[in-house]
């Protein structure tokens, strides 16, 4: 992104909209957010992704929408109500940007929609990349209808992609956010058996992806954005424990955490062994790419 460019981005206050937004803004790009409550500044503006409101006219002379709004996965118990939250806040929100861009008649050159890697659903020891097929489950179901719901800008001929990203390695929010405190206190341990594999990033190779995508016009469609290297459970309850110098002699047992977590549960025990293929294809290389460099770059 060589010249200054407008970029709409739809949740540019969570964890990784807001540093792609920075990263962005530094590089003197001029960034939009769109917001869920009156807009209080020039470079703002109201929508309402719960009833696919948003005026067009607001896109109109940007060059990319970035769409990274959802609920938290993680932040309540997985009743009815909050799953419908879950997926409401994805598919809502993607639909009413994907027909806004859809509509103008100059669309921006790229479409790039969050995705996660639940799409893949429980994958066990067999490492998968974009060819792989859905999965089953909760989370697989609303990752498709989450893609499947930017169809309108697909349609009207805009380069999307949607970045289908792992558990991103940062201290401030999201999965590890939680991890953290917990094993600077001494009370980390792994996760049922441990055996599961995460698919993780840090949160400066996220961002450098991101900005990646919306970079490369040969890339459309599914992108994995996850490290090159997934790892256990176990291996990332080792990696937390040399990076904090501290014990990890508290694992949480299965039946625990079905206990305490209910569905979630099978999220968090399901193993995910993605790799990205297509970002490496085209390019990219990570800062961070192991394990011990996330969390190491995490805590810096």
């Amino acid at each position: 992104m060589d010249a200054t460019q407008r970029i709409v981005i739809a949740g540019a206050s969570g964890l990784i909209g807001s540093a792609l937004a920075r990263s962005l803004v530094a590089d003197g790009h001029q960034v939009l957010r769109l917001v869920r409550r009156p807009a209080e500044t020039a470079d703002e503006v109201e929508w309402d992704p719960k009833r696919s409101r948003i005026r067009a006219a607001a896109l109109a002379g940007c060059d990319a929408v970035v769409n990274l709004a959802g609920a938290g996965i993680g932040d309540h118990r997985w009743t009815d109500a909050y799953k419908r939250e879950l997926r409401d806040s994805r598919v809502l929100g993607t639909a009413a940007l994907a027909e806004a861009v859809a509509s103008l008649d100059t669309p921006p050159r790229v479409f790039l929609n969050g995705s996660a890697v639940g799409y893949y659903g429980d994958t066990g020891d067999r490492a998968v990349d974009e060819t792989a097929p859905a999965g089953d489950g909760f989370l697989s179901s609303v990752c498709v209808e989450w893609e499947e719901a930017a169809g309108p800008a697909v349609d009207a001929g805009v380069r999307t992609v949607f970045s289908r990203t792992g558990l991103v390695v940062a201290r401030e929010g999201g999965a590890w956010g939680r991890m953290f405190p917990l094993f600077k206190a001494g009370l980390g341990g792994r996760l049922g058996d441990g055996g599961q594999y995460w698919s993780f990033i840090a949160r400066h190779d996220e961002v450098a992806a991101l900005r990646h995508l919306l970079d490369t016009d040969s890339l459309s469609g599914p992108v994995n954005v996850t490290s090159p290297h997934p790892v256990t459970n176990r291996e990332v309850t080792a990696a937390m424990g040399r990076a904090l110098h501290r014990p990890t002699l508290f694992p949480a047992p299965t039946p625990a955490l079905r206990l305490v977590l209910g569905e979630m549960a099978s999220e968090v025990l399901g193993s995910q062994r993605v790799l990205p293929t297509r970002l490496l294809e085209s390019g990219f290389r990570f800062a961070f790419p192991t394990i011990d460099d996330a969390v190491r770059a995490a805590l810096r």
